[in-house]
């Protein structure tokens, strides 16, 4: 059966915000209101699929699943950008997932973090959670999220992602930095936009819901009229009041051209986004263990004036060029200005209740700006030597970054009653930011230079096995300089930290991956992979650790992947086994934040199964089980054994839809799943703890070809449950709410 197509947005556009040259395209997005993405397949009549080129350009339901349609969940035939080698997810010896956009729309989903948990092994939140950015988990290590390939920038402090033009999100899981450099060991999650269509038509659509939320969303793309020039704009604006009263805005456009010219297919686009969230770092505190539950769910305990401020600016330019069959040069480059200014309660465990009081409340004031140039050489070779075909990625890869921040801490008013919250402080006026060991303070400059040269073969030694192997050298220039002295700051080493003094740091690593897919029967293959990476500890959060030595990741990774029916059902199985060394932690004692380098451990199993029972009846599923343990801490020996903050033991979703007529007339389907996520701590003490939960959806519809309607119910049960372990408190999750969605496709 295959998913529905897309489903998000309708725009409020900015053009002050975006720059002169979105201008150019505002008129064309504002003369449309239906959204539809790029044709994929559609039913024939007979019930059969037939291509979309065939047919006019508009968003229609692919049918016959992973059959006929590249762009399925984990679908076998499914190229993933993330291999750099464009290697199907079949001969890929390595876990990779890839979301499609018509099951994130199929859900109701218009933001990345509600729809990372399609994949397995993948959780929000994690240490520096605050709960008004994405952070995601991956095996129970922390993940890395890049759009078209480009990295974010400032890992920790980062943005809140929409579904604004996006096809797809693909999801390598375990160290990557073979291919992407400096990252997490958890995985990276890459998010892969719509191009420019040749053919003209557009669309949109817009959903209404729970807690005053409205999101619209459109794109419009075609030919511009010069010989090989095609355009697409997608743009996107959303509003909440949320049901904690944390309200948010998001407004964005992605303007895109793209021009083919002989050998040449040359992309430029330009993201824009401006976005307002309210910071809830604290949700229900902890007591006695375990977030407070004789409150109601929407009880306050932070600030009523904490707000984020955040804008986006990314230009890209890419050069697609097809020098002969044998060699492809990707000249790639990316400039992301990024800033961010927000109030926030300090999240850490010295805010705890004492008594009825909640004590030593804390709100901090930050103004962030992260600017990252990226340039990318890839030549592409495909040879033979002998019997043995290749495709090897040879790299280059120039990144510079600075990334400025400021910060100073105000401390609180207790809250009298912790049953009965009411925060006495309402504006800034009274409150008094300081600097010193006791309040979380700096004002620095971070600069880094990165240098790559990479490579990445991926062999086809026979029809049956496949080996590839990566190797990319490092070279990290990483400096630090302070321009206040804060009293009781050190780095890393324990080195005071002096206003004017620049403090610099060089690394040199050697990253590596190696994996090997036998297809043992046509529909069964085994894999298995090793992988080192490294993380330069270089953000915004920890500026101190910005001249430490990096951390570093090894992965073993074993698996069988499955395929019946021509793709029909797929099924695939991991185990792993991660560990992760010169970890950053925070840790409290007494009742001052430090940070401490530890080593973990992650092992686990987990699959993931995408199932077209019937041309009706679809499936997905996904399990996870992880054991992720503190297996050293030269700082703080008795949390040694201890499992590191926010990582679920198990972890497994459950969704399934259904097609059907009603009275004769064909379209309507009906959806239901489940999620849960075991027990998860709020850091390496394991003093306090998140319980598990199960949560129901359920989503009902009706698809036309030119337009269709959504209703999707989260949180069937009304259950209180928590989606993240703060420091202080935890994140708490929606109550039961329903969203309607409106689509047209033209």
């Amino acid at each position: 059966m295959g998913f529905r197509k897309p489903s998000t947005q309708a725009p409020t556009i900015d053009a002050a915000s975006v720059g002169a040259l979105s201008v150019l395209f505002i008129g064309l997005t504002l003369t449309h209101t239906a959204r539809a993405q790029e044709p994929q397949l559609t039913d024939n009549g007979n019930g059969g699929p037939v291509a979309a080129a065939t047919l006019p350009p508009v968003e229609v339901r692919a049918e016959s699943g992973a059959l006929a349609q590249e762009d399925g969940l984990n679908n076998p035939y499914q190229v993933s950008a993330v291999s750099k080698t464009g290697t199907a997810l079949k001969d890929l010896p390595a876990s990779v997932q890839v979301i499609p956009r018509a099951l994130l729309s199929e859900q109701g989903a218009t933001m990345l973090r509600q729809g990372v948990e399609n994949a397995s092994g993948v959780n929000v939140g994690g240490p520096d959670s605050k709960g008004f950015f994405d952070h995601f988990m991956i095996r129970g290590l922390q993940a890395q999220v890049y759009n078209d390939g480009f990295s974010d920038g400032d890992q920790v402090n980062g943005v809140s992602h929409s579904l604004n033009g996006v096809k797809r999100i693909e999801i390598l899981e375990g160290p990557g930095s073979a291919l992407f450099g400096s990252g997490p060991p958890g995985g990276t999650i890459n998010i892969v936009h719509y191009t420019p269509s040749s053919t003209f038509h557009f669309g949109g659509d817009i959903q209404s819901g729970s807690f005053g939320t409205v999101s619209s969303s459109a794109y419009v793309t075609g030919p511009t009229g010069v010989a090989g020039l095609s355009y697409r704009v997608d743009a996107t604006a959303s509003r909440s009041d949320g049901f904690r009263d944390l309200s948010s805005w998001d407004e964005e456009i992605r303007p895109t051209l793209q021009w083919k010219a002989g050998n040449h297919k040359v992309e430029f686009s330009l993201e824009a986004q401006r976005i307002r969230e309210t910071p809830d770092s604290y949700g229900l505190i902890y007591f006695h263990g375990s977030p407070i539950t004789t409150v109601p769910i929407d009880a306050k305990y932070s600030t009523p004036f904490a707000a984020a401020r955040g804008s986006y600016i990314r230009p890209t330019l890419t050069d697609e060029w097809k020098v002969d069959e044998f060699l492809t040069i990707n000249n790639r480059f990316s400039y992301l200005h990024r800033s961010l200014d927000f109030f926030s309660n300090g999240d850490s465990a010295s805010t705890k209740v004492v008594g009825d009081e909640v004590t030593r409340r804390q709100l901090r004031h930050q103004i962030d700006s992260d600017n990252t140039f990226d340039y990318q050489l890839e030549p592409v070779w495909k040879f033979a030597t002998g019997s043995v075909g290749h495709t090897l990625l040879t790299g280059f890869e120039y990144q510079h970054q600075i990334i400025d921040t400021v910060r100073a801490t105000a401390d609180l008013p207790n809250i009298a009653d912790v049953f009965a919250p009411v925060p006495r402080e309402t504006s800034l006026a009274g409150l008094t930011f300081q600097c010193d060991a006791r309040h979380s303070c700096d004002n620095d400059r971070l600069l880094a230079n990165f240098y790559s040269l990479y490579a990445t073969d991926q062999m086809d030694v026979t029809d049956k096995l496949k080996i590839r192997a990566g190797v990319r050298k490092d070279w990290w220039e990483t400096s630090l300089t302070p321009n206040i002295t804060v009293p009781g700051r050190f780095d890393s080493q324990g080195q005071a930290l002096v206003a004017g003094t620049t403090y610099a740091r060089n690394d040199a690593p050697v990253s590596w991956s190696v994996g090997l897919l036998y297809k043992l029967l046509p529909w069964m293959s085994p894999y298995f992979g090793v992988s080192q990476s490294y993380l330069a500890n270089f953000n915004s959060e920890s500026t101190q650790n910005g001249i430490g030595a990096p951390e570093s990741a090894l992965q073993y990774e074993a698996g069988v992947k499955f395929s019946f029916f021509d793709g029909q059902y797929v099924l695939n199985t991991a185990l792993f086994d991660v560990s992760r060394d010169n970890v950053a932690a925070l840790l409290t004692t007494g009742d001052v934040e430090n940070v401490v380098f530890d080593s973990q451990r992650t092992k686990g199993a987990e699959a993931s199964l995408d199932a077209s029972v019937t041309a009706q009846w679809h499936v997905i599923a996904n399990f996870t089980a992880q054991h992720a343990v503190i297996t050293s801490n030269p700082q703080g020996v008795s949390s040694v054994g201890n499992h590191p903050q926010g990582v679920p033991a198990y972890m497994a979703k459950l969704w399934t839809t259904y097609e059907f007529s009603i009275a004769g007339v064909p379209g309507f389907h009906v959806g239901a799943g489940i999620d849960y996520i075991s027990k998860t701590y709020s850091d390496i003490t394991n003093v306090n703890s998140i319980p598990s939960y199960v949560i129901a959806n359920a989503a009902f519809g009706y698809q036309m070809r030119r337009w269709g309607v959504d209703v999707n119910v989260h949180n069937l049960t009304n259950r209180r449950y928590f989606v993240a372990a703060n420091n202080a408190g935890a994140y708490v999750g929606e109550p039961l709410s329903a969203f309607v969605t409106l689509h047209a496709n033209f």
